[in-house]
């Protein structure tokens, strides 16, 4: 099952490395891809989004603009703290239109998931929208 809006789950942003008010981080988790958080143009940039509950992800599909690279960090506390690697990954640069990755999580169980973007192919970045596959 694909969530559309991790929000309406009861999922959300806890922590952004930054935030503007035109483009806060809660625009990642409200399923639309014309709402977006922007980054202030230094890396590594990373948001944390905690679930409601413990909830097992077989895949993440990220849509963003301008990321060359994203890890992808989870732990099962209650704190978002003491993560542990669960993947990372190379994006395409796509000029122009919005990137669509879907990047598997083989099931892992998580209460937070960190987003890190190490790299971006410009100086700013865009995170339009993060869906969860269960």
């Amino acid at each position: 099952m694909i969530d559309s809006s991790l929000s309406s789950s009861g999922a959300k942003v806890v922590v952004a490395t930054c935030g503007d008010e035109n483009h806060p981080p809660e625009n990642i988790t409200d399923g639309n891809t014309k709402t977006f958080w922007m980054s202030t143009g230094m890396f590594p940039q990373e948001f944390i989004i905690r679930f409601a509950e413990p909830t097992k992800i077989s895949a993440v599909t990220v849509d963003s603009c301008n990321v060359k690279h994203l890890k992808i960090e989870k732990n099962t506390s209650q704190n978002a703290s003491q993560f542990e690697p669960v993947t990372e990954k190379e994006f395409e640069h796509t000029e122009g239109h919005l990137q669509s990755n879907a990047i598997s999580l083989n099931g892992s169980s998580a209460t937070h998931l960190r987003f890190i973007i190490t790299s971006g192919y410009d100086h700013f970045v865009s995170v339009h929208r993060v869906s969860v596959q269960n």
